[in-house]
Order: structure tokens, then C-alpha cells, then sequence
């Protein structure tokens, strides 16, 4: 059996085990005053999603914001009218059986599908590969997969960047060999995870299961899902929440206003902002979820979205790569010309360079997106007219883009977050999910299943 088949096993042990625990609760009469009151703290996907599976079986539900919007890690911006974007989240990813393609189809959205077949990547010196050069990339990325893989049969867990020493030093005497392993790596593993290579597990990076077909991002953003799950649902805005109390009967929820009481309270914070200790929990959780949350990780993945009067770029690619001659700067870019008709270039960074470029200021970190593009399109490459950038690590109430496996964590530990905690505490959002963490749709199969703990108590 493959180690994450066992590991998925003993969980749904766990997970079977804890589950009858909760139901051990009192019986339960007939109307709203007897299934008691729940708090939800979030009004995120998972959040939102939760408290609007409660309220439709009939509990009184109120959820906790502490922001003045809803949508956690997904905002979608209106600073262009004629274009929303997503300053987090933006794709379906894998369409096919996905909820959020449900949930979509449900409201009629429009969506526009990209495709990394339409790619075109440079070299360093900003020229197109050519054959040759995308057979080398291809076969150092193969040779990278099966560094991981071997690794991965090992008992003992490393880092990604560990479990590829000894290929990185084998292409050491090749700058560029080296450069395109650390494209690779960028590319394809941190800016997928959000996180380091020097932090990333070996043995549990890519665990997370995925959804088949293509990527495909909203007309009018992800603010249209939502939308729909938070209508009619009661929320408290600017709302910091400061303590949740819950070692008595009552469960009390302290924010910076005022105090909300219940009978339980569902917590979707991000992973980042548990980690952080700006919540207090009173009594302090259980030993094995505050292990678990130090254990995870908390990634970086930061956009910048740059419009100009007219695409000087290629109209029918959807993705650009670039290798870089610093590891991980201005790795990937996706272009909106050709779905959206609009001449706007998204830039990523992610990891390591991610979480540096948020202390720069907004000049600065344009300034360096176009220096790149003025290396692979030329020193006639305009300034862009407009834009926008994210900063998801120092913003408080995220601390970060989504969480990834990290050195010393495994995919078990998501399913300890997940646990309820004396039919009080539940717990919900991507990090709590061990099969789809890191997504959409993960946080928001997260809530229902919170949901549907309370409902069968």
C-alpha cells in the first residue's frame, strides 16, 4: 500500500471514530429554539457555505466577519469596471464534477476557460525556446519528478529542494541547466503549493486530489458564488474576533465590539491567522490540533495584475513563462487577450520572493514586473496605464494565500483540524480539508461538511 493510501485509511478510522462521538448529544425536539444557536466566524467560502446549509435546515445562524465584506481569500476587485478581477482565487480548477462548476451552472455564470496548451515561454535572455530548448526543460522536469518520486519511497521525509540536491548539483556546471531546474521548481511546485522548496514535504507536497478537465475563471468574478451562498444570511461586519470561549455550557465569542453567546461556534479562520495566536482559545484547544497547526504550513502566492492601452504580446497564448536569472521573479504570467479580449498581464510570485516583494511599494514592485517584460519583449515595452497588487501575507486576516504540506506535517493532521472539539468547537476552510487543500473547492465542501456535523448532533 502506498503510503498516502494508508495514511487516507487511518484517517477515515479517525474520522468514523469521532464521528459517533458527536453524536452522543441530547435528544432533540421540534423548532429552531431547540437546535440551538451557532456563530460562524468567517464569511468566506467555507464560512458562508456552512452558516447557508444551517439556515436552510432551520438553526439560527449569525456569522462573525472582521471584515466589511464577504468573501475572505476571494475578492473580487471593481477598480475596473469593464473588467472584475480576482484578487484571490480565480479559477474552477478542473471543471469536470467540481462543485464550484455546480454551483456556477446553478447561477447561469459565465466563465472563460484557459488552457496551458496555449504557453509560450522564454529564455533568460528573453528569447522563445525553441525545440531544443523546450526538450531540455521537459526532460530536467521529468528527471525532478522521478527525484520526488524516489524520495517519496523513503521512510524518512525531506524537503523538495533536498530530495532534488543531488540532481541540482549533477547541473550545477550548466548555468543555464541550472536555471531551467530552478524554473522547473518555481513553476511547477512552488507556485502551485504557495511555498518554499526549502520548506515543502517530499513526501506529502502533492497529496491533495484533483478535479479532471480544464481551469476556467468567471465573467464577473468569483464574487457571483459568493453572492449567492450569502443571501439572506445574517452577517455582523467588522467583526475582530479576540477570544472564543467555550469551556463552559455557553460558548462566547469576543470580538473587539462586542460579545456574541451560543451554543456552538464554527471557526474557518485561515490556517495563518490560527497559527498567528490573534484568536485566544479559553481553555487552550487540544494538544493534537495545536500540533497540527504549528506543524502546516501557510503559503505566499501574490498577484499583480498590470493593464495597458493595447497587448504587445502574443494574442493567442494564455500562459507566458520566463526563466528567470534570480529563482522564482516574474516565473509566470497569464495573459487576458485572448479570453477576455482585454490587454491586462497577470504576474505571479510566489513562496520566498513572494513574501519579500510585500515589503516593497507598489512602484517597486511594477518597476520589476516590467524590467522583466522589457527583457522579453523589449525596451519599447510600455508602462502599464493601471493596476492592482495583493499582499495576502501581511494582511491580518488571512496571513497568507493557502496552506501547503509542510516538512514535519502530514495530510492526517488536516483531519485533527477538522475534528470537532465537545460538540462546541467545529472547524472549517481549506487547511481542515486533507483531500483538496489550497482550493475553492475545498474550502467550500469544507463548510458543508461542518454543516452536516451540527445537523446530525
Amino acid at each position: 500500500m502506498h503510503r498516502r493510501d494508508a495514511l487516507k485509511l487511518l484517517a477515515l478510522i479517525f474520522l468514523g471514530g469521532g464521528s459517533s462521538a458527536c453524536g452522543t448529544g441530547e435528544g432533540i425536539g421540534a423548532g429552531m429554539a431547540s437546535k440551538g444557536r451557532t456563530i460562524v466566524i468567517g464569511a468566506g467560502l467555507a464560512g458562508l457555505a456552512a452558516a447557508r446549509e444551517l439556515r436552510h435546515n432551520g438553526h439560527d445562524v449569525v456569522v462573525v466577519e472582521a471584515r466589511d465584506r464577504i468573501g475572505g481569500r476571494l475578492w473580487t476587485s471593481s477598480a475596473w469596471p469593464d473588467m472584475p478581477l480576482d484578487l484571490g482565487a480565480t479559477w474552477i480548477h478542473g471543471v469536470r464534477d467540481n462543485p464550484m462548476t455546480d454551483l456556477a451552472d446553478t447561477l447561469q455564470a459565465r466563465r472563460l476557460v484557459t488552457s496551458y496548451d496555449k504557453l509560450a515561454t522564454y529564455d533568460a535572455n528573453g528569447q522563445l525556446f525553441t525545440d531544443a530548448e523546450a526538450a531540455h526543460r521537459e526532460a530536467i522536469g521529468n528527471q525532478v519528478r522521478m527525484a520526488l518520486h524516489n524520495a517519496q519511497q523513503r521512510d524518512a521525509d525531506v524537503t523538495v529542494r533536498q530530495a532534488v540536491a543531488a540532481l541540482t548539483q549533477r547541473l550545477q556546471p550548466s548555468l543555464a541547466a541550472t536555471r531551467l531546474l530552478n524554473f522547473v521548481v518555481s513553476s511547477e511546485i512552488e507556485h502551485e503549493y504557495a511555498a518554499s522548496a526549502h520548506r515543502l514535504s517530499a513526501h506529502w507536497y502533492d497529496s491533495a486530489d484533483d478535479f479532471e478537465g480544464d481551469d476556467a475563471l468567471f465573467v464577473r468574478g468569483f464574487q457571483v458564488i459568493t453572492d449567492y451562498l450569502a443571501t439572506d444570511l445574517p452577517i455582523e461586519f467588522s467583526q475582530v474576533v479576540k477570544e472564543i470561549f467555550w469551556g463552559e455550557h455557553e460558548v462566547r465569542v469576543f470580538t473587539e465590539k462586542m460579545t456574541f453567546a451560543a451554543d456552538r461556534v464554527v471557526v474557518t479562520l485561515p490556517l495563518g491567522v490560527l497559527q498567528s495566536n490573534s484568536v485566544r482559545f479559553t481553555p487552550e484547544l487540544p494538544s493534537a490540533k495545536r500540533q497540527a497547526l504549528a506543524a502546516l504550513g501557510m503559503g505566499v502566492l501574490n498577484k499583480c495584475y498590470l493593464r495597458f492601452n493595447q497587448a504587445f504580446w502574443p494574442h493567442d497564448i494564455d500562459w507566458l513563462g520566463h526563466v528567470s536569472a534570480q529563482h522564482g521573479v516574474w516565473n509566470e504570467w497569464v495573459s487576458f487577450q485572448r479570453v477576455a479580449q482585454m490587454p491586462i498581464l497577470l504576474g505571479f510570485n510566489a513562496a520566498d520572493h513572494g513574501l519579500e516583494i510585500e515589503a516593497w511599494s507598489d512602484q517597486q514592485i511594477v518597476a520589476s514586473a516590467i524590467e522583466t517584460l522589457r527583457i522579453i519583449f523589449g525596451a519599447g515595452t510600455p508602462q502599464p496605464s493601471a493596476y492592482q497588487i495583493t499582499r495576502w501575507a501581511t494582511d491580518p486576516f488571512a496571513r497568507g494565500a493557502y496552506s501547503y504540506n509542510a516538512l514535519g506535517s502530514t495530510p492526517s493532521m488536516r483531519d485533527t483540524l477538522a475534528m470537532p472539539v465537545d460538540a462546541k468547537l467545529f472547524f472549517a476552510g481549506e487547511a481542515s480539508h486533507s483531500a483538496y487543500f489550497g482550493t475553492t473547492h475545498g474550502a467550500y465542501l469544507s463548510g458543508l461538511r461542518v454543516a452536516e456535523q451540527i445537523l446530525e448532533l
